[in-house]
């Protein structure tokens, strides 16, 4: 296997990172803030996160007793397991009772707001509670490469990604260790934690789950992968026929609390909801119907990443729909449908991306 390929695991624009930077980076990483740094653009990075007013409340405590209380007869996700896996049961997502960590490190492919010029601190977690047949992600998602960590050595990765000058804390595919990541970043806080956090998930989500992350996350990075049952049930390894209501239901609430995206002077996202969409062949995804329930259910003004970065992965070679890569028609109809809805916050790489599909076709 590739061992380069995967270290370069996908994000927004799926760059190949290499001893945590990025082999496209010409810069240094910048210092970390300061608070001597006046009235610089640094200023509005030093905003008080969410979970520190909530702190400040006395709630969080609370929150993260409620979550692992749900661990206890896991309900976490739509899978609705019922295994008690603080005492070490596991149910579809193979998850133990700590959280397991692939890889923590400055992420340069994710969008431009999470990057900024220090990069997205990125946390990918083994296992997966929706496991695609073409997950890009697959060693991690699938086979579960990576290595248990205890809320305290949680916390201490994400110091180290703010210690180090990444702009938020990327939590990817954190729905089945979302009660870890609660306790770690608490523990986190007290140590000097001030950087949003970034929910960074496959849209596979309970709405009450998502409702007790209301004041803790600042940035939701949802996927909203299909607009149709069958599709979603033909593409997972189990049966996930109900993801698009899943997803559709959770992303609504995920705007209700925290909005259209608000960036500093520096155009780094400081909280708010941004949204993706991948792309794929025979349009088995759904995008016109995507776009037209973002501006229908969201807002016109929702960042929404469109992406056209499909690869034929794991097991989509075995579905001959999607066993090949997007056609420029594709992705340029895909764009097209989102104009076409009144969309006006579209990721600028996906209109880049866009321009030069369309000089392919024309």
């Amino acid at each position: 296997m590739d061992f380069l390929k995967i270290l370069g695991l996908v994000g927004g624009g799926g760059l190949l990172l290499l001893a945590g930077r990025s082999w496209l980076l010409r810069e240094p990483l910048p210092e970390p803030l300061r608070e001597d740094d006046g009235d610089q653009a640094a200023g509005a990075e030093r905003r008080q996160p969410a979970y520190a007013l909530l702190e400040a409340e006395g709630k969080l405590a609370e929150r993260i007793d409620q979550a692992y209380g749900i661990m206890e007869s896991c309900l976490l996700c739509p899978r609705r397991c019922g295994v008690n896996r603080r005492a070490g049961q596991q149910g579809f997502c193979l998850a133990p009772k700590k959280a397991m960590v692939f890889s923590h490190s400055p992420h340069f492919g994710e969008e431009r707001p999470l990057v900024g010029r220090g990069g997205s601190g990125t946390i990918f977690f083994s296992n997966c509670n929706l496991r695609c047949v073409f997950c890009q992600n697959y060693p991690i998602a699938h086979k579960g490469w990576g290595h248990e960590v205890s809320d305290e050595e949680l916390a201490d990765m994400m110091l180290e990604l703010q210690r180090i000058g990444c702009h938020n804390i990327n939590l990817v595919t954190p729905t089945h260790v979302m009660p870890n990541i609660l306790s770690a970043t608490r523990i986190a806080l007290k140590k000097g934690l001030q950087l949003p956090l970034c929910y960074n998930t496959s849209g596979y989500e309970r709405v009450e789950i998502v409702k007790l992350l209301d004041g803790i996350v600042d940035i939701y990075l949802p996927d909203v992968k299909f607009m149709d049952g069958a599709e979603a049930q033909r593409y997972n390894l189990a049966a996930a026929a109900d993801y698009p209501q899943m997803a559709k239901e959770s992303t609504e609430e995920m705007h209700r609390q925290v909005g259209e995206m608000i960036t500093d002077e520096r155009g780094v996202a400081l909280r708010g909801l941004m949204v993706r969409h991948l792309v794929m062949p025979n349009r088995v995804a759904g995008t016109r119907e995507f776009v037209q329930w973002v501006a229908a259910n969201l807002s016109t003004k929702t960042y929404v990443n469109i992406m056209s970065q499909y690869r034929v992965e794991f097991m989509a070679f075995d579905f001959p729909l999607i066993a090949r890569a997007i056609t420029s028609e594709e992705f340029v109809e895909a764009i097209e449908w989102a104009k076409e809805a009144g969309l006006t916050n579209l990721d600028d790489r996906s209109l880049a991306h866009y321009e030069t599909h369309l000089h392919r076709v024309s």
